[in-house]
């Protein structure tokens, strides 16, 4: 039995409070398997969050699907019970809210800027940039979402800003300031290339699959720094 089928046969068919079952069945059924519960609690975050998110605009397309597969791969035979996990999180009563916060709480390690959390919005924010934009509605579920999971505004708008198709401003996206000298931005950045490697991903349970936005966050990192260093140079 697949771990999808273990959790939907915990849950039942209730979607009226599918949120309490989901957060509980993880917390029991796969209390003696660490590294399983970690799995699931990032992959269910992936999937509810994502569903409540497809609210935010309205619309649910090709591409955001598509882009939901890239980072979340399971074998065919496991599509309908994710399909149902999908649909129970659309239909629950509850809103993202009350989701963002329970799931938070699957998250052992959870304090402000969590980086399991991050792996989370990353997953996010890369569905919702999917169609060639991220609308309005969705960014500010995106923030909310952030606050909730007590990332500081810096930290968030660092996230949104590696995920700007312009580029985004290369300080925003390493987390420093103009007005810093270049060896402490040297620092950030040799620090977050070493906290956003995939050795430290897997330890965190994120699926292998997340290594393509892995890959996309490491692309940024080092465009924000290349662009930074450029331009002190030429100062």
């Amino acid at each position: 039995m697949s771990f999808w089928e273990k959790l939907l046969n915990a849950i039942g068919n209730t979607a009226g409070n599918a949120l309490s079952a989901v957060v509980e069945a993880i917390r029991t059924v796969f209390e003696g398997d660490p590294e399983t519960r970690r799995k699931v609690a990032f992959s269910v975050a992936i999937i509810a969050l994502s569903a409540k998110m497809a609210k935010a605009d309205g619309i649910v397309s090709e591409k955001e699907v598509e882009a939901f597969r890239e980072i979340f791969e399971f074998p065919q035979d496991q599509a309908k019970n994710v399909a149902r996990l999908y649909n129970l999180a659309r239909q629950d009563v509850a809103g993202y809210e009350a989701y963002a916060e329970r799931l938070s709480t699957l998250c052992v390690t959870c304090a402000a800027n969590c980086p399991v959390l991050e792996d989370v919005l990353d997953g996010l924010f890369h569905i919702a940039k999917a169609d060639g934009l991220i609308h309005e509605k969705e960014l500010n579920f995106l923030r909310h979402i952030g606050e909730i999971f007590q990332m500081s505004e810096i930290r968030f708008e660092q996230i949104a800003a590696r995920h700007v198709s312009s580029g985004g401003d290369p300080y925003k996206v390493l987390g420093v300031s103009p007005s810093d000298d270049f060896p402490t931005i040297r620092r950030r950045y040799h620090g977050l290339v070493s906290e956003h490697h995939p050795d430290r991903l897997i330890s965190r349970g994120v699926p292998k699959e997340f290594h393509v936005i892995a890959n996309e966050r490491m692309a940024a990192l080092n465009a924000a720094y290349e662009a930074i260093e450029k331009e002190r140079r030429a100062a």
